[in-house]
Order: structure tokens, then C-alpha cells, then sequence
């Protein structure tokens, strides 16, 4: 099958959808939505699909298929498609959630009935049935297979391990790595260069994540190549300790402004009135409007709540 007539196959399973949901206005968004599916190889078998949505992990070698997020209906399809060219139609071995959130577990039902099990943090296990602050999609494929500290299962002659380090980017984050090829997806402990969400409602810490951004390196080699949940435009899905790091300080950082901003007296609206980009850390750009889930307003309220929060 074509490129072009997946896709499009693809687009209109999810419009479809969306449709039978009674929600047409996203169906309509997703029409105009539709990109281009891309596969690209890292190392031994392990690579990364990108669409529209997180980045999602995979694995194809002669003895087993996995997959790391699921990204949206469509998007999900054109991946399952894409593997399948890739395996002769394999079944996925194993569908692995980094964490809960839509753009990352949205696809898992374009994977119902080829993927034998899905596996998930308890904690994004539990997000996903009730996700905080919201309601549960209509119709849903939720893991079977759940951990609280860690996971690991052989895949063909790969190994696959699922480490849980905390509340991060969520209470429920998991950094899943292909042990031999030396690949670690980190779902959205990782933006590359770009402002975070920092989901409160779902038990993020900013000053834990910058922990587990610290904790991560020690359990893989100076070489492990790092997937990451988004990038800013133009930039790259993958990179390295380094780029761990650089968020590391980025996250540390606006920490230090909130923190320096409400000794210095000034008001809430005051610091999330601020816009223009943090110093050392221009790359990621202006900070957006406030809300409950950018990184400046969830900053500010953690550095101003109480001990117990």
C-alpha cells in the first residue's frame, strides 16, 4: 500500500471516530491536521516514528515487535501500518505508555486486537482510566500489565526495561530503554529545548524532575541515545545526556526566577505576566499565556505551597 493511500486511510479511521464519538469539530481538526508518517533507525533494530503527537519508540527484529506510545487514532494506524510492512505483519509484542497523557495513549485503540500486551506505570494505568481534572475517552485501550518501580521483559534478542524514578512531568512517568541497542525513550520527561507541560493535577514536581533528569544517566552508558517526547520546531527527537542536562537547568532555572521573584515582593500576576525568554535559555522561546499546566505558573506554585503540597 502506498504512502499517500495509508495515510489517507489512516486520517479518515480517526475522523471517523471522532465522528462516532459526537465529536465533530475534532474530526474537523484532524482533517486539516493529517501529516506525513516518518520511520527513522537509530541502532539494532530500535527507532522512532514521528507523526503528530509524542514520539513514539519502536522495535522490530526478527523475534518481536514493540512499541512505545501511540500518539492518536490516525496517527497510531499509519504506525501499525508502517511496522507491519516492516515485521510481515507480526503482532506487537508489547505497547508501552511512557505516561498517560492524550498525545501519547490516544492511539492505544488502533492497536486493539494487535498487540498482545500493554503495559503502564500503575500510576498512568490509573490516569488513564481518570485522568485528573477530566473525563475518560469513550472507548479506551487500557493496560493489562502494570509496575510501580520496574518492568522488564525479553523481546527477540532484545531486552526492554521500564524504570520508574518519582513524580516528574506526572506522578506516573516511566523511562523505557532497549538495553542492548542502548536506546532510551523518556516520553515527556524530555523537551528538547521547548517549554514544558508540568501536569500538578497528575502529581508533577519540578524540582523531581530535575532528579530524575539526574538519576537517569547513571542507569545507562556516556553513549545511550535519548528519545524525546517533543522538540521545538526544527530541532531533534533524540540526543544525549547533555540534552538531559540542558533541560535539567532549564527546569532549575525557572525555579530560581519564580523563587527570586516572590522574595522580591512582586505578585502572582506580576511573574506570570512575564513573556520574553528566560536568560541562558532563549532557545525555548517566550512564555506563553499562564495556565494551569505551563511551567512558569506551576512553578510559582511550587515554590509558594506549603510543605505538605
Amino acid at each position: 500500500m502506498s504512502t499517500t493511500r495509508r495515510d489517507f486511510l489512516a486520517t479518515s479511521a480517526a475522523i471517523a471516530l471522532a465522528a462516532a464519538l459526537g465529536r465533530p469539530r475534532l474530526a474537523r481538526g484532524w482533517q486539516g491536521q493529517a501529516q506525513q508518517p516518518v520511520f527513522t533507525p537509530i541502532r539494532r533494530n530500535v527507532g522512532f516514528f514521528t507523526m503528530r503527537g509524542g514520539t513514539i519508540g519502536w522495535l522490530v527484529n526478527p523475534g518481536a515487535v514493540v512499541v512505545v506510545d501511540s500518539q492518536f487514532p490516525a496517527e497510531a494506524t499509519a504506525c501499525l501500518a508502517g511496522l507491519n510492512e516492516r515485521s510481515g505483519s507480526r503482532p506487537v509484542d508489547f505497547l508501552i505508555n511512557t505516561h498517560h497523557h492524550g498525545d501519547h495513549t490516544g492511539g492505544n485503540l488502533s492497536f486493539r486486537g494487535a498487540a498482545k500486551k500493554v503495559v503502564a506505570h500503575a500510576k498512568a494505568d490509573e490516569h488513564m482510566r481518570q485522568p485528573p481534572g477530566g473525563q475518560p475517552p469513550a472507548d479506551q485501550l487500557y493496560p493489562d500489565t502494570t509496575f510501580t518501580d520496574t518492568w522488564s521483559a525479553d523481546a527477540g534478542d532484545e531486552r526492554v526495561v521500564a524504570r520508574h524514578h518519582g513524580r516528574a512531568h506526572t506522578s506516573g512517568d516511566a523511562v523505557i530503554t532497549f538495553e542492548r541497542a542502548n536506546v532510551a525513550h523518556m516520553g515527556d520527561l524530555m523537551f528538547n529545548q521547548r517549554h514544558p507541560v508540568v501536569d500538578r493535577a497528575a502529581g508533577a514536581t519540578i524540582r523531581n524532575w530535575m532528579a530524575v533528569l539526574e538519576r537517569t544517566p547513571r542507569d545507562h552508558t556516556n553513549d545511550t541515545v535519548y528519545i524525546f517526547g517533543h522538540a521545538n520546531t526544527g530541532l531533534p527527537v533524540t540526543g544525549s545526556q547533555a540534552d538531559l542536562a540542558r533541560f535539567r537547568d532549564y527546569l532549575g532555572a525557572v525555579l530560581s526566577f519564580a523563587e527570586s521573584q516572590v522574595k522580591a515582593g512582586r505578585s502572582r500576576e506580576e511573574i506570570l505576566a512575564m513573556r520574553d525568554p528566560l536568560k541562558g535559555f532563549e532557545s525555548f522561546g517566550r512564555f506563553g499565556q499562564p495556565g494551569p499546566r505551563d511551567a512558569l505558573t506551576c512553578a510559582y506554585e511550587e515554590v509558594t505551597a506549603s510543605p505538605r503540597s
